[in-house]
């Protein structure tokens, strides 16, 4: 039954043209970002030679490149392809706390959301790229910076206030849950209990997905790891357990939609009045990094559902910005104008 399902959910075919008008409609969308800010840190060297000390290669520092990452890469590509973002978040009193505020302000982006806080450290995933001159640096070690300390309860009040606030003038809300504590299902939940309107409410939450039932999310964009996860079991190619795992999550959750992304087996949309699509890969298969992917389909699917896409057309929109973000190194974005034109270079290999 589910191949059934598969090869029916393959065929089905999507206006393009309205993907591009879709997409026309970003600009200016408010979107409120609320989650975990992390620094991205990429330190390049060359390769020197095996160290004496131990079997391993010594570097010879090269660079060293910081960008958005977790929650501050989910709007710095909602910033990418049009909309008016409005970060919620927290970042420590340090160098990669400064590196990402001076960045969002060269982009424009209203930090009033964001608090700096002393003696926080900012959540810095460090990835150490090894290669030799004229060839491209390979990931070789990571190492995580973490926060030490908890969020005061005065801190955490002031979050509750601020995304209050944010949420009065927002046609949607991204929620970017990393598990370093500055977003949590219960705040999510307070916070949307007095939002003046519905509107679309993304999750991408890297360890409680389920946690967030019920509080008012209306999609959310897992991978298919994160969903095994919450299911305590292995998909892989069974697709009779992916739609049964789907399926569970859409209901228990109270979701409108629900997108699983499956890396070289593209992407899975479930809604309850509707069958299963199964969208394959845009593009090529072999990603060349997929770093930071996860954030990109968050904002691409939570702004087309603000700009009136329906979650079909979402999807689609979604699965193309996945799969231009995932043939760029390192943590990267894709802007509208680069969206709309693989869309209708799709449209013109459609209808020549």
């Amino acid at each position: 039954m589910a191949r059934k399902r598969q090869s029916e959910t393959r065929s089905a075919s999507v206006d393009l043209l309205s993907l591009v008008a879709c997409v026309e409609r970003f600009e200016g969308k408010r979107v409120v970002v609320f989650g975990d800010f992390v620094a991205d840190s990429f330190q390049s060297g060359d390769i020197t030679r095996v160290s004496r000390e131990a079997p391993v290669l010594i570097l010879r520092h090269r660079e060293t490149h910081i960008v958005p990452g977790g929650a501050a890469n989910a709007a710095n590509n909602l910033a990418a392809l049009g909309a008016r973002v409005l970060p919620v978040s927290v970042v420590g009193d340090d160098f990669a706390g400064s590196t990402l505020a001076d960045y969002f302000r060269e982009k424009k982006v209203d930090l009033s959301g964001v608090l700096r806080l002393r003696g926080y450290q900012t959540p810095t995933k460090t990835r150490f790229l090894a290669g030799w001159a004229h060839t491209v640096g390979q990931q070789v070690l990571r190492v995580d910076y973490e926060p030490r300390v908890q969020l005061e309860d005065r801190h955490t009040r002031k979050i509750q206030s601020l995304l209050n606030s944010k949420l009065k003038s927002a046609d949607a809300l991204a929620i970017s849950d990393y598990g370093f504590g500055v977003v949590t299902p219960e705040r999510a939940k307070a916070a949307l209990a007095h939002a003046s309107r519905n509107i679309p409410v993304g999750l991408d939450s890297r360890y409680r997905l389920t946690g967030y039932a019920r509080t008012g999310v209306t999609t959310a964009t897992p991978n298919e790891a994160e969903l095994e996860a919450a299911h305590h079991t292995v998909i892989g190619d069974d697709l009779r357990q992916l739609e049964r795992c789907g399926r569970s999550t859409l209901k228990a959750m109270g979701l409108s939609s629900l997108v699983v992304t499956r890396g070289r087996h593209g992407m899975a949309l479930f809604q309850a009045a509707d069958q299963t699509l199964h969208l394959p890969v845009h593009g090529s298969d072999q990603a060349v990094d997929v770093t930071g992917a996860g954030d990109t389909v968050l904002a691409a699917y939570t702004l087309s559902l603000a700009a009136g896409a329906s979650p079909f057309e979402a999807a689609h929109i979604a699965n193309i910005a996945g799969g231009l973000v995932v043939m760029k190194r390192g943590t990267a974005t894709v802007d509208r104008d680069e969206l709309l034109r693989a869309i209708r270079d799709a449209a013109s290999e459609t209808n020549p």
